[in-house]
């Protein structure tokens, strides 16, 4: 789910840029301390949206920055349980795919693709064996979050299934609409 969470922190400026606009330089102290940044609380840190307040500048001893107590807003990617996403397969390996969600990676382990006996060919398409769907690379999925990991801060892991009803390809999606569709019309 994406989120603009209002953030208050001390933000260092650096000695080196004193002469410049303070705003300005703690734009570039924001930019440099949360793009990109990844914790279990906050999710995956996207961006800065806005800085609505910056205090008054403080000098610590035996530091040569400056602190400014800043009340700012980010924009953040954090997956949660059971949560549906879209995205679109990145990777096709022989043990699953990777389906991009916003700004990282969800793995789809092999056996959580389809509800078939699904084989990985050497042209890098996973390919139910009694359904004939395949899955490759670009292909425009839907799937559920089923696990997430901060375990290791610096790789988290997000576990996801296509296994469930209204889930997987979006082109299964739609040939499974129109069978739906079909048999109200046959009533």
């Amino acid at each position: 789910m994406f989120y603009e969470i209002k953030i208050k922190e001390h933000i260092r400026v650096a000695p080196t840029q004193f002469g410049d606009d303070i705003k300005e330089s703690v734009i570039n102290s924001l930019n440099d301390s949360f793009n990109g940044y990844v914790s279990e609380d906050l999710g995956f840190v996207i961006g800065i949206s806005n800085i609505d307040k910056i205090g008054e500048g403080k000098i610590l001893p035996e530091d040569g920055g400056v602190y400014y107590e800043t009340t700012f807003s980010v924009f953040t990617f954090k997956p949660e349980l059971q949560e549906i996403v879209v995205g679109r397969i990145s990777e096709i390996t022989n043990f699953g795919a990777f389906l991009e969600i916003g700004p990282v990676e969800g793995m789809i382990h092999i056996g959580q693709t389809m509800d078939d006996y699904v084989s990985f060919s050497k042209e890098n398409v996973l390919l139910g064996k009694e359904s004939k769907k395949t899955v490759k690379v670009n292909d425009i999925c839907r799937a559920r979050i089923i696990a997430i990991s901060y375990k290791d801060i610096t790789n988290p892991k997000i576990g996801i299934t296509m296994r469930q009803p209204w889930l997987g390809n979006v082109n299964w999606i739609k040939e499974d609409l129109e069978k739906v569709q079909a048999r109200k019309e046959e009533k």
